[in-house]
C-alpha cells in the first residue's frame, strides 16, 4: 500500500487545451478517494496519469513518496479495473485472474494460492473453469477485480467500473467494492460520474470541473457545505433548488416569501443586490405535518403546486416561480456544465408520502430556514459557507432543545431554562 501525491499536475494536448489544470491532491495510504464530475471534467485523464497511461505535461506524481513521472505503467505496481472489464474471452476465469501473475513468471503454486484467495473473497470459486461469455455482468466485473487483487499492488484504480451494469446490479457491486476495500485496506482511487457511487463509497470525494478541483471533502461535507454553485448543483438528487433573492435586513426576499437568516448568514451576504438561495428538496415539508415544536425554526409559505410525483416512500411536488432573465441564463449555463437536464425556474419539494397535497392546488409548505445556502450569482461562491460552522453548533443546540420539548410533551412534563421538570399534578 502507498500514498499518492499530486503536485500541480497539468495535462495539455496538442491543441493546448488543459484537460487537467494545476491539480494538487494528497491521497493517504489506505484511503478510498473518489474522483467525480460531469463528462469532460478530466477525472479519467487524471486516473490514467496516475497509472502511467497518459504522460504528464507538467507537475509531479508521487506514489509512496517516490516520483513516478518517468516510470512505465508496469513499474508502478498499480492495479486498474476498467469500465469494459478487459477480460480475455478464450481464457477461463482462473486464467484471467492469474494472467498478471503469469506475466511476472510466478511459480504455479504461488499463482494457485493467490487465485484461490481472490476467488474466495469475490465468491468466484465455483466459476473458475467457466469462460467470460458464460458469466453475468457482475461476475465479469468481479473477475476483473480479482485480477487486480492478485497482483498485491500498492493501490487500486477504478475507471467507472459499474457503468455497464443495470441499476440493481450496480447497487450490489457498490456494496461489494466497499466491503472489499475495507477488508484489504488498500489505497483506492475510483472515477465515476454517478454521484450515488461517489457519496456511498468514498472516504473523501474530489469534485472536478473543467480540469480543476472545486472541492475535496467527505461526502457529508460536500452535501451540507458545498463551496460553490457547481458543487451544490452536482451533488444531490433531485438537485438543489436555486431561487433569486434580495436581502432586507436579516430577511431574504424570495419568490416564496421571506426567509429569516441568523446573524452569521445575514452578515455574510450584506451589500449585494441580487443573490441566489440554494435549498435542497428535503429541506421543505408539508406544513400540516410539521411538529409544533419545530415550526418556529423555519418559514411558512403558500404556493400553487404544478405537478406531484408519488414514489411510495416519499413524493415530490413541483412549484414554478418567476426569476429575472439573468438568473434564468445562469441556471441554463450551470445545467450545461453539469451535463444535466436544464435547471428550470421551478422548485422541487420533497414531502412525506402521507401528505395530501395535490397538483393544481395551493398548499402551505414549511421550509427549514437554518439550512439554506446563499450564493453570489456572478462568481458562484457560497457566501454562507464560512458561517456554517457556528450556525451548525447553534442548530445542534436548538435540535437538542426541540427533542427535549418533544420528550417532555410525551411524558407530560415541561422544559424550563434547559432543565426538565415534572408538571403539577
Amino acid at each position: 500500500m502507498a500514498s499518492i501525491e499530486m503536485r500541480n499536475i497539468v495535462k495539455q494536448y496538442g491543441d493546448g487545451y488543459p484537460a487537467v489544470n494545476d491539480v494538487s491532491l494528497d491521497i493517504a495510504d489506505g484511503e478510498f478517494m473518489i474522483l467525480v464530475g460531469p463528462s469532460g471534467c478530466g477525472k479519467s485523464t487524471l486516473l490514467r496519469m496516475i497509472v502511467g497511461l497518459e504522460d504528464i505535461t507538467s507537475g509531479d506524481m508521487l506514489i509512496g513518496g517516490k516520483r513516478v513521472n518517468d516510470l512505465a505503467p508496469r513499474d508502478r505496481n498499480l492495479s486498474m479495473v476498467f469500465q469494459n472489464y478487459a477480460l480475455y474471452p478464450h481464457m477461463t476465469v482462473y486464467e484471467n485472474i492469474a494472467f498478471p501473475l503469469r506475466l511476472a513468471k510466478m511459480p504455479d503454486d504461488e499463482v494457485r494460492r493467490r487465485v484461490t484467495e481472490a476467488s474466495d473473497v469475490l465468491e468466484l470459486k465455483d466459476h473458475l473453469e467457466r469462460k467470460p461469455a458464460n458469466l453475468s455482468g457482475g461476475q465479469r466485473q468481479r473477475v476483473a477485480m480479482g485480477r487486480a487483487i492478485v497482483r498485491q499492488a500498492e493501490a487500486f484504480l477504478f475507471d467507472e467500473p459499474l457503468s455497464n451494469l443495470d441499476a440493481k446490479l450496480r447497487g450490489q457491486m457498490r456494496t461489494e467494492i466497499s466491503r472489499l476495500q475495507r477488508r484489504l485496506g488498500i489505497t483506492t482511487v475510483y472515477v465515476t460520474h454517478d454521484q450515488t457511487e461517489a457519496m456511498t463509497l468514498g472516504d473523501r470525494v474530489c469534485v472536478l470541473r473543467k480540469g480543476k478541483i472545486q472541492q475535496v471533502a467527505s461526502p457529508r461535507e460536500l452535501y451540507e457545505q458545498p463551496v460553490n454553485l457547481f458543487v451544490a448543483g452536482f451533488i444531490g438528487s433531485p438537485p438543489m433548488n436555486f431561487l433569486p433573492a434580495s436581502l432586507d435586513g436579516d430577511r431574504l426576499q424570495t419568490p416564496f416569501g421571506p426567509i429569516t437568516l441568523d446573524e452569521r448568514r445575514a452578515a455574510a451576504v450584506r451589500g449585494r443586490d441580487l443573490l441566489l438561495v440554494g435549498i435542497r428538496p428535503e429541506y421543505f415539508e408539508d406544513a400540516s405535518l410539521v411538529d409544533e415544536a419545530k415550526r418556529p425554526l423555519g418559514s411558512l409559505f403558500r404556493a400553487r403546486v404544478d405537478v406531484t410525483e408519488w414514489l411510495g416512500d416519499s413524493q415530490y411536488a413541483y412549484i414554478p416561480y418567476e426569476a429575472p432573465e439573468a438568473i434564468r441564463n445562469q441556471l441554463r449555463e450551470l445545467s450545461r456544465e453539469l451535463d444535466a437536464e436544464e435547471l428550470r425556474t421551478q422548485a422541487i419539494v420533497s414531502i412525506d408520502a402521507t401528505s395530501r397535497i395535490r397538483e393544481g392546488r395551493e398548499a402551505e409548505f414549511w421550509l427549514d430556514a437554518r439550512k439554506v445556502h446563499v450564493f453570489d450569482p456572478q462568481t458562484g461562491e457560497n457566501l454562507t459557507r464560512d458561517a456554517e460552522a457556528g450556525a451548525r453548533l447553534t442548530q445542534m443546540a436548538t435540535e437538542d432543545r426541540v427533542e427535549q420539548v418533544q420528550e417532555a410533551q410525551a411524558q407530560g412534563t415541561t422544559v424550563s431554562g434547559g432543565a426538565t421538570r415534572a408538571g403539577a399534578a
